[in-house]
């Protein structure tokens, strides 16, 4: 890896393109590296991971939305269209919508990948815009490998180096570029393409952090679903010929000067050198519970803990429970973001996955995770989960705030230490550094368990013969033909679809 060193130029410096950090990205992806094996294989993992908590969305409310928006935009001229999940096969859309509609199911549940660095991201919605735009124009699996690899790479190397929430800019502003690279990278399109469309998807992809907090709205699923969407927009209007702002990045009014560290920031983004394959999905974990990635590892401790105390989990025993976790941690979906919606037993179900507090109080109480019930408006309006939901707080702890940003993996965490003070003065401490799933955790996801994920949560909404037919296909990912890319998608039970009413709007 190569770290490039970025900061903002006035427009008298002329910063050259070939200096700016978006055309240093487009060569990376312009580069005809071969994916290696392992990466391969995690890319197979993560479109399993990927239809898993799709198939177990389709009938939630904001995936219906999205869906009926989609299906209102036929295939265009220039391809055969893309399948949208849950619908026929034959049923074919214009890739930007399937992007958009594919999107919002694979991030509605909050449970698939996510990498932690400087910033947030969810590296798998990467993979939508790509296949859509790869299914559209009948790319093959090896390079709607290549593809996925490098929007992994992009996005995990941007998060490694600019913090976006400090500003409260969406993290989403490192996935619009990743998935115009990773485009441009599956359709070998030449670096200057790839330059514009990149800073096209950043120009329009940069929102506020509002849609993360305090009374968490729908928006949340649809944030990365309309960066890729916006993604695929952007690479067809580069493909014509179409420029963008630039230097989009550098530029005097550009990103990082007005919405990121202003004039004087400067940034070390690492990147990989030509030549040099692309690994950066090797770095990132996926999510055994449906709930913000900082909460896994403190669901898996709750759990121990109700198997080894299970009196802690009646709250007349507790006099207060006090997690001892990273700054991020804390700030984010902690006490210290000081929203009183982290507590509400009404709040909607994208507030309390970002409540640690409630996370870690159901999951003490049940000693269990489900993506359904322990968000149920009745578990938690429950008064005994009430009550101890209210003694739960966070603090820094600056040793696991250190951790948290460790470049050294095997010292990275994203856990932390929690101190349950009983009502007789005695106290419980444990403590945890990183998920059970994750590859250094107790038990770590390998292709086993991506499986079992999807079976488990697809059971209900696809045929045991479209279970097996899908996991059979795209564990062929690399030898796949262009036609058989297009089937990879996920189809319905019959009348799974049609037992949500579909909502009206302009389209």
């Amino acid at each position: 890896m190569k770290l490039h060193q970025v900061r903002v130029y006035k427009s008298e410096e002329n910063l050259e393109r070939k200096d700016q950090l978006a055309w240093k990205i487009a060569e990376v992806a312009a580069d005809p590296v071969a994916v290696s094996e392992e990466v391969t294989e995690m890319v197979i993992n993560r479109i399993i991971d990927n239809a898993s908590v799709a198939a177990a969305s389709l009938t939630r409310k904001p995936v219906v939305s999205a869906r009926s928006q989609a299906m209102a935009h036929p295939k265009t001229s220039n391809g055969a269209g893309a399948n949208v999940f849950g619908e026929a096969a034959e049923k074919r859309i214009s890739p930007e919508w399937a992007a958009w509609a594919n999107g919002v199911a694979v991030r509605e549940l909050d449970y698939h990948d996510t990498f932690l660095a400087a910033d947030y991201s969810h590296p798998g919605d990467n993979i939508p815009p790509i296949l859509a735009v790869a299914q559209h124009l009948g790319v093959n699996g090896a390079d709607l490998i290549r593809g996925i690899a490098t929007g992994y790479e992009i996005q995990v190397d941007l998060v490694r180096a600019i913090c976006l929430h400090k500003h409260k800019i969406d993290h989403v502003a490192h996935l619009g570029p990743s998935a115009a690279a990773g485009i441009g990278t599956m359709l070998k399109l030449p670096v200057e393409t790839i330059f514009q469309a990149i800073g096209q998807a950043l120009h329009t992809t940069t929102a506020t952090r509002q849609s993360r907090k305090g009374e968490i709205s729908s928006w949340k699923a649809h944030a990365p679903a309309f960066a890729g969407k916006m993604a695929v927009e952007a690479v067809d209007r580069a493909m014509r010929g179409e420029t963008s702002p630039t230097p989009i990045y550098e530029g005097e009014d550009g990103v990082i000067a007005w919405m990121l560290d202003g004039p004087e920031a400067n940034y070390s983004v690492p990147l990989p050198e030509k030549g040099e394959a692309k690994r950066s999905i090797l770095d990132t974990y996926t999510k055994e519970h449906s709930a913000e990635y900082q909460a896994q590892a403190w669901i898996d401790l709750a759990r121990k803990l109700n198997r080894e105390h299970p009196d802690i989990a009646d709250p007349k025993n507790v006099e207060s429970v006090v997690i001892h976790t990273s700054h991020h941690t804390h700030y984010v979906i902690g006490s210290g973001a000081n929203d009183p919606q982290k507590y509400d037993p009404t709040a909607s179900r994208e507030t309390l996955d970002h409540s640690i507090p409630y996370i870690f109080t159901v999951a003490l109480q049940d000693g269990a995770w489900h993506h359904v019930d322990s968000y149920a408006p009745a578990r938690a309006a429950r008064p005994d989960t009430v009550e101890l939901w209210n003694k739960t707080t966070t603090l820094e702890d600056k040793e696991w705030t250190r951790r948290y940003h460790s470049v050294d993996p095997n010292e990275k965490a994203f856990g932390g230490r929690v101190e349950v003070t009983l009502k007789d003065g005695s106290k419980i401490v444990d403590e945890i550094a990183v998920a059970d799933a994750h590859p250094l955790g107790a038990r770590p996801f390998a292709r086993e368990q991506y499986i079992q994920k999807f079976k488990t949560l697809a059971a209900d909404v696809l045929d045991s013969t479209e279970i097996d037919r899908f996991l059979n296909l795209v564990q062929r990912l690399p030898e796949l033909t262009a036609e058989e890319v297009t089937a990879l998608t996920i189809v319905a039970k019959p009348g799974i679809l049609t037992s949500v009413s579909t909502p009206a709007g302009i389209f």
